[in-house]
């Protein structure tokens, strides 16, 4: 297989392709989770981190909700919340998060990085948390490393926590050696289970040292420099690829692992970096590739011709809309994406069918509207329209859940096809008369 190439122009260290004419930008009203939701996963990824989020009593609720913990459980993230009188002035914030940070180390001395991590509350008062992270690091270094980032809802969307949270380690990343040989860095978090599949795969292709990023202890961070090669393993990380290449590193070009179709081409780009031969590269992957096939055609079935509206919520939007087009068949009515980076998706871009209709950015109220006038089989959308929207007679997908099972590589093709067609078969079996 290989990917048809578009226009290119040049910009910073990015190859941006030329944005396709036919994309509806849209500024206006959204409907989707803030970037605090990626301390969700991080936290559970990353297992000697802490997240201190400085924000208001609806950050903590919203995080123990979505975590689905209580908070006697003691999880690895908390937050200290902003009272009238930090946000009036009477109170020094930064003498109060320090004193904070002392009963948390002092409570779980295995913890060996801590995140500052901004919300709507402390960027609205303009709260300096990068000072405060330097002073603390200053403080507990070596044992710890303290770093902050923004998962504000006024700056980032539902997955760019993980983006601006990987952005904050990249300056602590060691630099390569002047032995090291070539290496490949998997950017993104990955359920364990994936991260083993596809360490299995590049080990039987002879590609190596495979290192990740977020790694699950600070004490393993990959070394980064000119002989690192750099592959994409979620569309959502276009800062933190961006800092990776002003230290050397060299991305690599490919769509994303999503089904059979993205994990090959996935593949095929670290496999050409290391020049393996076509006969080999088959070899190793035929296998898994041949079970994700006989998995995706029960799918297909269901699948086939079924009209789909995507709306914006975890920029998973074009690479899903590529394997639901190309591998089962269904029709795109509208893709809608929160932000869409050109650079990091030429290739999937490239896949898509010509008179597919891109959206960036939300106007809710207006998109609500094409939905309801195209009428779909099947809406993916966020939790807060869901609900509406199957009130009106229209089946949906809650996106969320795409974010928080696993869905990459070949292993994972029919389990990410069957989030799709469940609930056309739920509707099915609650259907009615004739």
């Amino acid at each position: 297989m290989t990917v048809e190439p578009i226009a290119l122009r040049k910009k910073g260290s990015f190859d941006v392709p030329v944005p396709p004419p036919n994309i509806l930008r849209e500024r206006g009203q959204q409907q989707m989770f803030c970037g605090l939701a990626g301390i969700i996963w991080l936290h559970r990824k990353m297992t000697d981190a802490f997240f201190l989020v400085i924000g208001s009593r609806t950050c903590a609720h919203f995080l123990q909700s979505a975590a689905g913990v209580m908070i006697f459980a003691e999880p690895r993230f908390a937050t200290a919340i902003l009272e009238e009188r930090d946000l009036t002035g009477l109170a020094d914030p930064e003498d109060e998060i320090e004193a904070i940070v002392a009963r948390i180390i002092e409570r779980r001395p295995d913890i060996r990085q801590l995140f500052l991590v901004g919300s709507c509350p402390s960027e609205v008062i303009k709260l300096d948390l990068s000072r405060s992270a330097k002073r603390l690091s200053a403080k507990y270094f070596p044992q710890i490393v303290v770093r902050q980032y923004t998962a504000s809802g006024l700056e980032t969307t539902f997955t760019q926590g993980e983006d601006a949270c990987l952005a904050a380690i990249v300056p602590d990343l060691p630099a390569e050696k002047p032995h090291d040989g070539r290496s490949l860095l998997i950017l993104g978090s990955l359920p364990d289970i994936v991260e083993e599949q596809f360490r299995r795969l590049f080990d039987a292709l002879g590609i190596g040292p495979v290192t990740l990023l977020p790694q699950s202890r600070s004490a393993d961070l990959p070394r980064v420099g000119p002989r690192t090669h750099l592959l994409l393993a979620q569309p959502f990380l276009a800062e933190t690829a961006r800092c990776l290449e002003q230290r050397g590193a060299n991305r690599l070009p490919a769509p994303f692992p999503f089904g059979v179709e993205g994990t090959t081409l996935w593949l095929k780009a670290a496999a050409d970096a290391w020049g393996i031969d076509e006969d080999r590269f088959e070899q190793v992957i035929a296998p898994a590739r041949d079970r994700a096939r006989r998995a995706l055609a029960h799918h297909q079935r269901r699948l086939r011709d079924k009209r789909l509206f995507f709306f914006p919520d975890s920029q998973l939007e074009i690479p899903l809309a590529r394997f639901l087009s190309r591998e089962l068949g269904m029709t795109l009515l509208e893709v809608g994406t929160p932000y869409l980076h050109s650079g990091l998706l030429a290739a999937e871009l490239s896949l898509l069918p010509p008179t597919t209709r891109l959206s960036e950015g939300q106007d809710v109220e207006r998109q609500l509207e094409r939905c309801r006038a195209s009428r779909p089989d099947l809406v993916v959308c966020g939790l807060g329209l869901a609900n509406p929207l199957e009130a009106e007679g229209l089946t949906t997908k809650w996106s969320i859940e795409l974010t928080f099972s696993p869905i990459h590589g070949f292993e994972h093709a029919g389990d990410l096809a069957e989030l799709f067609s469940r609930p056309l078969a739920r509707r099915d079996l609650l259907k009615v008369g004739p």
